[in-house]
């Protein structure tokens, strides 16, 4: 999706994939095929670029600061990627800038995290500070005989070298209130190089077993003034980390309308994916645009209301065939296609639908997305 925003923009994309037959690896045409933790390969990619962006957040930082040495451009950079890489780094930091923070500590190990627990009170929420997505590295803890749960897995995924075994490099675990929120938002912003910004409406997201799988787009029932709010917060944050790109901010919106930061992600996100049918300058477009410093396009909706619904793996397998039905259905209905072989659970799409009424709107991207993944009766 990235590569389809370059194409407009007469962008020669570069890609460096884990495998051939990745999503990206179909459609863009320089690709290697190699391991982005591997220094020798990272430089030798990144020599032939003007500028290095990225579609996750794990590239390691000493790499991209060796990057930086040899004057590559690298945006974001790992200053401001170090935010989204670790979730420690980025609690202290959004407490040193008084951004609403859930209760948090940092725990070395479980008698620690039972402490936290005892002191807060039960449940609590405990999260690997690296590595974790999607619902994964991340417990609800009900009472101190679970609190073992995350530092067992932590010494599971421990790395052998030279016949011993030491820990993931700077991962630990964090204890955080759980948070009994009302619903979940996300906030997308874009700042270029230069300075300037933009903001998109504030999303409503949500998740199901830690995946996201639908957006509507304004949130429904915020009031302006705390949209305009929580847009001015993402901005701010995006300037003090000095992200260049995108950057999401995830919220969770307790039931007395006040949120807290949950997550911060600096690249195209599946929240704003509904921007590609439903904003007049797509997230993807912006980035690119970011990341070139070029003026940032308009951020703003094509219609009242853009709901997207996320096609995850299920019984339908043929999901170009399945358009037939969906096309015949609704010809306003836009969809994209991952290119990945359909497993349960897995993102292998997703549905854009836009309109003046929201629950029509919705009911169209449910369904498709529904009969999609297999349910005829969606």
């Amino acid at each position: 999706m990235m590569h389809q925003a370059a194409i407009g923009l007469g962008v020669r994309v570069r890609l460096l994939a884990e495998g051939p037959d990745v999503s990206a690896a179909q459609v863009v045409r320089e690709v290697t095929v190699g391991d982005y933790t591997d220094a020798q390969v990272l430089t030798d990619f990144a020599r032939g670029c003007d500028v290095i962006t990225f579609d996750h957040e794990h590239v390691p930082t000493h790499l991209l600061r060796a990057l930086e040495a040899e004057g590559i451009a690298v945006r974001p950079g790992p200053d401001a990627l170090e935010h989204a890489q670790d979730k420690a780094v980025m609690r202290r930091r959004m407490a040193e800038l008084g951004a609403p923070n859930p209760v948090f500590e940092v725990c070395d190990d479980e008698a620690a995290l039972v402490a936290f627990g005892e002191r807060i009170g039960w449940p609590v929420i405990a999260k690997t500070s690296r590595g974790g997505y999607d619902g994964k590295g991340v417990w609800k803890i009900d009472g101190p005989e679970q609190a073992g749960e995350p530092f067992a897995a932590l010494a599971q995924q421990a790395t052998t070298v030279d016949g011993g075994v030491i820990e993931r490099q700077g991962t630990v675990v964090i204890g955080e209130e759980f948070v009994d929120f009302a619903r979940e938002l996300s906030a997308l912003v874009v700042r270029s190089p230069a300075g300037q910004a933009v903001a998109y409406p504030i999303s409503e997201t949500v998740q199901t077993g830690g995946i996201c799988t639908e957006t509507t787009t304004p949130a429904p029932g915020m009031a302006e003034e705390q949209a305009s709010e929580l847009q001015q917060l993402a901005l701010r944050i995006a300037q003090e980390l000095g992200v260049v790109g995108l950057l999401a901010v995830e919220l969770m919106q307790r039931t007395d309308g006040s949120v807290v930061v949950n997550e911060l992600a600096m690249r195209p996100h599946n929240t704003g994916h509904w921007s590609i049918d439903g904003a007049n300058t797509s997230q993807f477009e912006n980035h690119l645009r970011a990341v070139l410093d070029l003026p940032l396009g308009d951020p703003g909706l094509r219609a009242p209301y853009v709901v997207m619904a996320n096609v995850l793996g299920g019984t339908e397998e043929d999901l170009t065939g399945a358009l037939q039905h969906c096309f015949a259905r609704d010809r306003r209905l836009r969809v994209e296609l991952y290119g990945k072989d359909v497993k349960p659970g897995r993102k292998v799409g997703h549905v854009t639908t836009c309109g003046e009424d929201l629950d029509e709107v919705t009911k169209r991207a449910r369904h498709a997305a529904g009969y999609l993944m297999g349910d005829p009766n969606a």
